[in-house]
């Protein structure tokens, strides 16, 4: 009997283990932090052995095929032991790929990700399609191939999922841009990261579809590379050569596969970067053949994602929102690129080689100040300071709180878009955003 070992009992490693039990394989789970309860009882349930906060090497090295944890690095010592003996490490995604034949509708970019895989899932139902929604939103693919199977899956991928992803194909890939992020899982080499992002085209047939930003410099610079053997449906903010997805005049159009236009006034998201999402969903849509009366009364409708560009209340006159999603400077410059009100912005936490460069004249322009939120936040003082902007140093939700509650004026916004990860401080992004919600609605209640 094969054996399977995952590494990381999170979402997708628990389903990883229910799929490969049900295969047939001799499966073990190994995890070195403490696994959740729910996913215990899931293991537990079906039979599978696991271990937590350590890893039994002997039990480990001698599997046929590992299965990482998107959130392990390689540089960890038990990958580089498996490494340097040969064993096989995928994806959850690379191994649920192989017991499904579902069409397979696959979204990644540095930013945009979730609203945009959201937004697709949301049109799809919106239709009566029979979908899944997975890989970094949703339940575990695996466990659906497992457990409730769908006609079509709508998965959101990371450059971390693509890096252990080798025979799985996309029928339908959305690129939606390239900006550094993540950097120091990939050696503080932009290429690296570049070529994880184009993973998402290995393997595409001539009957599938590629979508992509076609002003994104990095995406045009990088298409001479690959033989695309898939058609090819660059979108852009204004009509341009090519283009088969685009605003005009007020109008938000697609001109293939059929055309479809809408008014723009009647998105349910605004700011330029949610066209950009928009175009691109809308493309994946029509190429799935979904009917455009579903279509426009989804995009019309959709509620959007939580702890992006999220509404939190007002009080005293300031408005809060919760951005906390934004874990890189990119994400950043759209988020204040919508502001219209002066802005507090709080930034700061894991810092992954960030570039502030890229954000200075945004700040300058929209900022009335700036709080810091980081266990170090040391390389903020040393960019930010000079610009002559308020600051002030804060190391917790309810420090950060405080002082935007101090600094901001009737009329302000008060934005939570980090352009860091969040690990210093919290347990992850949703954690950051629900603690800022939290003390902001407790606020208000004064």
């Amino acid at each position: 009997m094969k054996r399977i070992v995952i590494l990381g009992a999170g979402e997708s490693g628990a389903g990883a283990a229910v799929l490969a039990k049900k295969q047939g394989f001799d499966v073990f789970v190994s995890d070195m932090s403490a696994i959740k309860d729910k996913y215990k009882k899931m293991l537990d349930d079906h039979g599978i052995e696991w271990e937590e906060k350590h890893h039994t090497e002997e039990r480990i090295l001698n599997a046929d095929e590992v299965i990482k944890s998107p959130g392990i690095p390689k540089e960890a010592p038990m990958i580089q032991k498996l490494m340097a003996q040969g064993t096989h490490i995928i994806s959850e995604i690379e191994f649920a790929g192989r017991y499904t034949h579902s069409k397979m509708v696959c979204i990644t970019g540095s930013n945009g990700k979730t609203t945009t895989t959201s937004l697709i899932y949301h049109i799809f139902r919106k239709a009566g399609i029979d979908a899944g929604l997975a890989g970094n939103i949703g339940n575990s693919l695996a466990l659906q191939v497992a457990e409730q199977p769908h006609d079509v899956y709508v998965i959101e991928l990371s450059s971390f999922q693509l890096d252990n992803m080798y025979d799985f194909k996309a029928d339908v890939a959305v690129l939606l841009n390239i900006t550094p992020d993540h950097l120091d899982r990939y050696d503080f080499f932009m290429q690296n990261y570049v070529d994880a992002k184009f993973r998402i085209i290995q393997n595409m047939t001539a009957a599938d579809s590629f979508i992509y930003w076609n002003d994104d410099p990095i995406i045009r610079r990088e298409l001479g590379k690959y033989d695309i053997k898939a058609r090819q449906l660059p979108f852009a903010e204004t009509k341009e050569d090519g283009c088969v997805g685009y605003t005009d005049g007020g109008e938000f159009c697609v001109s293939a596969p059929s055309p479809f236009a809408m008014s723009q006034a009647d998105l349910a998201l605004a700011g330029k970067h949610n066209i950009y999402n928009q175009l691109a969903a809308a493309l994946a849509s029509a190429v799935c053949g979904i009917p455009h009366e579903a279509m426009r009364a989804a995009l019309a409708d959709f509620p959007g994602v939580e702890h992006r560009l999220e509404k939190v209340t007002t009080v005293d006159g300031v408005r809060y929102i919760n951005d906390s999603k934004a874990t890189n400077v990119d994400a950043c410059w759209y988020a204040l690129e919508s502001m219209t009100t002066p802005t507090v912005l709080i930034i700061g936490g894991k810092d992954k080689g960030n570039d502030y460069n890229e954000i200075k004249e945004m700040v300058a322009r929209k900022c009335s100040a700036l709080v810091y939120l980081g266990a170090d936040n040391a390389k903020l003082h040393a960019f930010f300071d000079g610009m002559g902007l308020p600051v002030r140093d804060t190391h917790s939700m309810k420090e950060c709180v405080e002082a935007c509650r101090e600094l901001a004026k009737p009329g302000d916004t008060v934005l939570l878009s980090p352009c860091c990860a969040s690990f210093d401080l919290f347990k992850n992004m949703e954690d950051r955003g629900e603690q800022f919600k939290s003390l902001v609605w407790a606020m208000k209640k004064d």
